[in-house]
């Protein structure tokens, strides 16, 4: 329920222009105007604003609050009144205004790509590459202004590559600095990838995306070195770029050793996705003459649709990520090929950390959990299971519901469709099979049942993976 100030501010923020405000008020009227969608009334507090630091998503509020709002009108009214104020510093000097911070990072998902409210990340960098190409074109006639820190995520496709590059290349000249926070490159060149971390402000970037570029080992060579220079950087994720490995050749053999130096080189990396990279027996630091990779410990390992077979599984279970691991994605890697011994092993090693384990389409049979599940039961600080696409019956699913009650962390458990809940179906082609909807509505009721009598309502069983959003355990 909404508080009395912010009805009342509700109320203020319908009328414009506004009346005189105290410093007091800011906050809440600038989310009373940004919920009720009034980028005008927005745009008049962000050019009084009092103080020096505006953190859009601190003054928005959570999340879900903002699913049924629009905002991107709303949020491209914040950025041209602080390319007013910039253009009002430049042409009349000695004008004096508060705001030298604007924190637009939290607005998005990571760097996914769309944020809750429907505003793209790619509009707001197109966005803002266009406020910092118009006020570095006044700045060329006039004095430069103290300036105004943008921090933000930046995504960057075709569409946005080339108003980018231009942004953070007349940064110097440019009185509005953008600090990118976290950055996304899809359908990018390496050299343009590389043409755009050459721009970026070393002491900010902490997460870097790169998928569907087309990049291979070798553009992913071309690319590691660059990001050395960023000292702060914590993840990165490398996905869909045409990394195959599989089969070596002597001169890729001595470009994944590179590879791997040149990730030993991020001291500050603890999270790595490399899902749907072909990688079969040769993970990028799984080689006698390269460093310990990385420096430190990972915390995040993403290997979804690896083709790993064993002697993967066994070196990471042996490496010193394992201890430390909080969550581990295995999806789409398949058991049958040799992997539920070293799993087994793997899980031992990060038990004491494991948060998150995501074992989803791994072919997982009622045997292979059974096998599993007194390692799983030593994962004591578990938050997240996804077992989904697997072929698991009723009774293996109980059994794991049953025995995984006494772990106190767990909170999300996402399940397949039981293999028993399903009945044949003739069609033209021959016979498929579809869901029984009668026996899963029955078998949800007794797993909610089950969950309430033990008095751990607190855990969410489901077998929609798309009801619940990915659980990311990695803080920055």
């Amino acid at each position: 329920m909404d508080s009395l100030l912010f009805l009342c501010a509700r109320r203020v923020a319908a009328q414009r222009p506004l009346p005189a405000l105290p410093a007091d008020l800011y906050h809440v009227l600038f989310q009373a105007a940004f919920l009720d969608g009034r980028p005008l009334v927005l745009h008049d507090l962000v050019a009084t604003w009092p103080f020096p630091v505006l953190n859009m998503q601190r003054l928005v509020g959570h999340r879900e609050l903002l699913r049924d709002h629009p905002s991107q009108d709303c949020v491209e009214a914040v950025i041209q009144a602080v390319v007013a104020q910039l253009r009002r510093e430049l042409e009349e000097p000695g004008c004096d205004f508060s705001l030298r911070v604007l924190d637009m990072t939290g607005l998005s998902d990571s760097v996914a790509g769309r944020t809750t409210t429907g505003l793209s990340v790619w509009c707001s960098t197109k966005a803002l590459a266009k406020a910092c190409v118009e006020v570095a074109a006044v700045a060329t006639a006039t004095p430069q202004s103290p300036g105004v820190d943008v921090h933000a995520h930046l995504f960057v496709d075709r569409r946005s590559y080339r108003i980018l590059r231009d942004a953070l290349q007349t940064g110097a000249a440019s009185s509005l600095h953008l600090k990118c926070r976290e950055f996304k490159a899809v359908d990018i060149s390496a050299s343009e990838i590389v043409t755009l971390l050459e721009s970026l402000d070393p002491s900010c970037l902490r997460r870097v995306e790169l998928c569907f570029n087309n990049l291979g080992l070798t553009g992913l060579s071309v690319i590691l070195p660059h990001l050395s220079r960023f000292p702060e950087l914590r993840s990165l994720k490398v996905r869909y770029s045409n990394v195959d490995v599989r089969h070596l050749m002597p001169k890729s053999a001595m470009r994944i050793r590179s590879v791997a130096r040149q990730l030993g080189m991020l001291p500050s990396l603890r999270e790595l996705n490399l899902g749907s990279s072909q990688l079969s027996g040769n993970l990028p630091w799984n080689w006698p003459s390269a460093p310990s990779f990385p420096l430190t410990s990972l915390e995040s390992l993403e290997l979804g649709y690896c083709f790993l077979v064993p002697a993967d599984l066994t070196f990471l279970s042996q490496s010193i990520h394992a201890p430390a691991l909080k969550m581990l994605d295995l999806s789409f890697n398949n058991i049958l090929r040799g992997l539920l011994e070293p799993l087994q092993l793997l899980l031992e090693e990060t038990s004491a950390s494991l948060l998150y384990l995501d074992l989803s389409h791994c072919h997982v049979a009622d045997s292979h959990l059974a096998a599993l599940l007194p390692t799983l039961l030593r994962c004591s600080r578990l938050r997240f299971l996804g077992l989904y696409g697997n072929s698991l019956s009723t009774a293996a699913i109980k059994d794991l519901l049953q025995k995984t009650l006494e772990l106190p962390d767990l909170h999300l458990v996402v399940y397949p469709v039981p293999e028993d809940c399903y009945k044949p179906d003739q069609q033209e082609s021959g016979w498929d099979f579809v869901v029984d909807k009668e026996l899963l509505a029955a078998t949800t009721v007794e797993i909610s049942q089950i969950l309430e009598n033990s008095g751990r309502t607190d855990i969410v069983w489901t077998y929609n993976p798309c009801v619940h959003g990915v659980l990311d355990y990695f803080s920055l």
